[in-house]
């Protein structure tokens, strides 16, 4: 296990954690993870932290659906779907959630529950995806910009084709970490 890397739960970071990776809910339609735990470099935690403070207070609050991923997982997705615009490939530089230094999250309404409308669902291959691209609800374009807004102001740089996918800046300056606690099935 990694030092490196801090856990984050529902309750010590007044998260919401909805992980389709440890279930069928993702696009290789199996779980891949045999836990939900959400694994952060500790220097991603801290900018996280304020992320998370900054959403509570405008009454929202972090879904997260992916964080620290274990190398050997995101192999198991690039055998899946070799496809560059969303994906690391794990034989060049691998992943920045392979560093710990990548999240993906959604926002939801602090009070009721609800996800904020994002015009496509999480891990969505579509190019509706992408940041930029308008052919998605006025709601859902002022909601990423609510997400982007927020994120960046922690710290954190955007993967234009994701429209939850966050890293940092530098984040190959971090090594790949290798780290057990979410159990990849194979």
């Amino acid at each position: 296990m990694s030092s490196d890397l801090v856990e984050l739960t529902e309750e010590s970071h007044d998260i919401f954690i909805d992980m389709p990776y440890a279930d069928d809910r993702n696009f290789t339609g199996k779980p891949v993870y045999n836990k939900a735990r959400v694994l952060l470099h500790k220097d991603a935690e801290i900018k996280l932290q304020k992320a998370i403070e900054q959403a509570k207070n405008i009454g929202l609050k972090f879904i997260i659906y992916d964080a620290y991923r274990p190398p050997k997982a995101q192999f198991i997705f690039w055998e899946h779907s070799p496809n560059p615009d969303f994906l690391a490939n794990p034989h060049k530089r691998g992943s920045p959630h392979s560093r710990g230094v990548a999240v993906d999250v959604g926002l939801a309404d602090i009070v009721t529950g609800q996800p904020l409308e994002m015009g496509t669902p999480f891990d969505s291959f579509l190019p509706e995806s992408w940041h930029a691209n308008y052919n998605v609800s006025i709601e859902a374009q002022k909601n990423r910009l609510i997400l982007a807004g927020i994120m960046l102001n922690a710290g954190f740089d955007n993967y234009s084709h994701e429209w939850w996918h966050y890293q940092f800046f530098n984040t190959y300056e971090y090594p790949l970490l290798e780290d057990d606690r979410l159990g990849v099935i194979e």
